[in-house]
């Protein structure tokens, strides 16, 4: 964690994209507005011409795809470019729509949830430290979380390149008793986690994009690559174990919430140690997840590429 903003190219590559201030801001009030079928006819037209006008989002989609498809031919590769485009569109259109539905409306649209294993955690009164990565309708998971079980959650992250994108995010949160917290001073950040952890609070947390020097190697598709570290940090410190939790959407339009194993931090092990082994199992999870639906990893740049060239610049 840094007082910088996020060096990660694919925060530039949003903030000039599909994550802007204007587009965002123009989706969440017309998401809010006009009928579902409308909202995603809107968007299959509109991530039909970013597929084919944002060469930097489809190119690096396509050298990811790569990476996790081998075996896929060029023709392939390229559907599911698009069909990632359009599942993008259609997690965000849903996950607004989400935030003025009912409980019963949203049990009907979440249909699938294992919400046992966040009783069994929060059980040992130590909070849980809910990480996912840029995979599937994780923001529809933190709503789900609130309104389905009520449980207490907080939300970490940088704070959005665009302003007005951070405002309408913070006020949707705010909406459902969403807490949010801001990287900042790496001691300040970690110190108002633990203190919701010891509530035993929900802290969610996404681990496949690294920020700065807050970053610890795995092993991800066979290559070298920067985990945040964090979370696997404050894990160690505070006793609290780690839930990887995924909201995939299914062919119906509906989604189905999956938890992973919990992973805990061996204390038996040296620190920086038992960070690497931790965050080497959350990335060996969300690797499985991914390869069996690649159109739902949400990274739109070349993921490998840029973040080895940041590694080599020691940023």
């Amino acid at each position: 964690m840094t007082g910088r903003e996020d060096i990660h190219p694919g925060s530039r590559w949003h903030a000039r994209g599909l994550n802007n201030g204007a587009i965002f801001t123009a989706t969440y009030y017309g998401v809010t507005h006009a009928p579902r079928w409308c909202t995603y006819g809107i968007g299959r037209v509109g991530t039909w011409l970013a597929y084919h006008l944002m060469h930097d989002g489809t190119e690096g989609l396509l050298e990811n795809l790569r990476v996790v498809r081998p075996e896929a031919s060029s023709r392939e590769l390229g559907r599911l470019a698009l069909l990632t485009y359009r599942t993008y569109a259609k997690d965000t259109i849903d996950f607004i729509r989400s935030l003025s539905m009912s409980a019963p409306e949203l049990a009907s649209l979440v249909v699938q949830w294992d919400g046992d294993r966040f009783d069994e955690l929060l059980a040992e009164k130590r909070g849980v430290i809910v990480v996912g990565g840029h995979f599937g309708n994780w923001e529809l998971g933190g709503v789900a979380l609130r309104r389905l079980r009520g449980y207490p959650l907080t939300v970490v992250g940088r704070p959005e390149a665009s302003p007005a994108v951070g405002q309408i995010r913070r006020r949707m949160r705010e909406s459902l008793g969403i807490e949010t917290i801001e990287i900042g001073q790496m001691l300040d950040t970690a110190l108002q986690i633990r203190k919701v952890l010891g509530a035993n609070g929900l802290v969610a947390m996404l681990v496949d994009r690294h920020l700065g020097r807050d970053r610890v190697d795995v092993t991800f598709f066979g290559r070298r690559t920067g985990f945040l570290r964090s979370p696997a940090m404050i894990a160690a410190l505070a006793g609290a174990p780690l839930l990887p939790s995924f909201m995939l959407r299914q062919p119906s339009g509906r989604f189905v919430a999956v938890c992973g194993t919990p992973i805990r931090v061996d204390p038996s092990l040296a620190l920086d140690e038992g960070i690497g082994q931790v965050t080497q199992a959350l990335a060996s999870q969300l690797e499985e997840h991914i390869r069996a639906h690649p159109h739902l990893w949400y990274q739109f740049y070349p993921y490998w590429r840029d973040d080895s060239t940041i590694h080599a610049l020691g940023q």
